[in-house]
């Protein structure tokens, strides 16, 4: 049976951003798609970013970064850090309640390539167990702190069942340059298919929440959607 322009073209279109995704990632990372073509369903032309939120929860700006993502529909991706996690247990409940993945980002936030096997085990199962109890599930996914992977991190993620997700837009908002610097930077590096690295935890986040409007608005004013990794 032949298969009609229209989705021929579809497919071409989700074939490019995903190998724009890949290819952006780190060498080796392993990057989980959304399972269904329905969560992109917004976007104009198979256009679709990941937003994804890093080191929390916080409950000083997690909770604001629900808000707007409520405010314009989206849903992300927030990548947890399990000690967060187990303080502020009812904000990580609230990411999940509100359709965003939740994800592991080690207990501590060390440099697990630095670490021995039983301590690297002991971050993201520790992790997991925190997460799932707030959630109900487990995460697939595994963000390394400091982007920092080995080959002994990725052997390890994947006895433990987990893809490794880097990112391919970094504004450094960690650093705090101002909202305009990190909503310019990241909508002048935005492709199809990227994953957008920010945080929502890990220090003063004010200016990541000041900037995430204009970034979700501009993003869809130019015919993007939006989607969870690790889903």
């Amino acid at each position: 049976m032949s298969v009609p322009p229209v989705r021929r073209r579809a497919v071409g279109r989700l074939r490019t951003a995903i190998g724009a995704l890949v290819v952006a990632l780190a060498a080796g990372a392993a990057v989980a798609l959304p399972a269904a073509e329905a969560q992109a369903a917004g976007a104009k032309g198979g256009k679709v970013v990941y937003l994804t939120f890093d080191d929390g929860p916080s409950p000083a700006y997690t909770s604001k970064v629900l808000a707007t993502l409520g405010r314009y529909g989206v849903r992300a991706t927030f990548f947890e850090i399990g000690q967060n996690v187990s303080a502020h247990p009812a904000v990580t409940a609230q990411v999940a309640k509100q359709g965003h993945s939740v994800q592991n980002h080690s207990w501590s936030h060390p440099d697990l390539s630095r670490l021995s096997a039983t301590a690297l085990n002991a971050q993201v199962a520790d992790t997991d167990k925190v997460i799932r109890a707030q959630t109900g599930r487990t995460p697939s996914c595994l963000r390394p702190p400091y982007g920092a992977v080995n080959g002994t991190v990725r052997s390890k993620a994947a006895a433990l069942g987990k893809q490794i997700v880097l990112w391919s837009v970094d504004p450094a908002d960690w650093s705090r340059p101002g909202a305009a610097a990190i909503r310019s930077r990241v909508l002048n590096n935005v492709r199809p298919g990227s994953v957008i690295l920010l945080h929502d935890g890990g220090g003063d986040r004010s200016q990541t929440v000041a900037a995430l409007p204009g970034i979700i608005s501009t993003l869809k004013a130019r015919g993007y959607g939006f989607a969870t990794l690790c889903g």
